[in-house]
């Protein structure tokens, strides 16, 4: 039997009036789409994954553009100037500078803490107690 015959013994084996070839073919066929459908599917969440990634993206660089806003208002000189003014606060003399050397002549002089006097206690002593007598004299005292 040579080579040619066993393949076209292949080819023409039938099973209920359908060649075996065709079997093969018709599977492999329906596996290579439920494949390509499987990667689509993948594809497609994966897809899903970035499109909501790249929204939260989006939003964040919102919100740091109003932060920035916020921060840039907030900081503005002539706000800060009027908050400190309607603390009591304002802009340090020329006249006042001084340098690290006269530092500690600046510091402020700290409050002496109020020196609190408590009376002694008076802890009356223990009344002495009187030691058992001995059983004989106690014997004798009952006669």
């Amino acid at each position: 039997m040579s080579a040619t015959g066993a393949i076209r013994r292949v080819f023409d084996w039938k099973v209920r009036g359908v060649r075996w070839v065709e079997i093969i073919g018709l599977a492999l066929v329906a596996a290579m789409i439920f494949s390509v459908y499987l990667a689509k599917a993948a594809a497609a969440s994966e897809s899903a994954e970035i499109a909501s990634l790249e929204r939260q993206i989006r939003q964040n660089g919102q919100r740091v553009r109003l932060l920035r806003a916020e921060v840039a208002r907030l900081e503005r000189p002539g706000r800060l100037e009027a908050l400190s003014r309607m603390a009591g606060l304002e802009p340090v003399d020329v006249h006042r500078r001084t340098t690290v050397a006269s530092l500690p002549e600046l510091a402020p002089i700290p409050e002496p803490q109020p020196v609190v006097i408590v009376a002694p206690t008076i802890v009356a002593a223990p009344a002495p107690v009187e030691a058992p007598a001995a059983p004989s004299v106690v014997a004798e005292a009952a006669q």
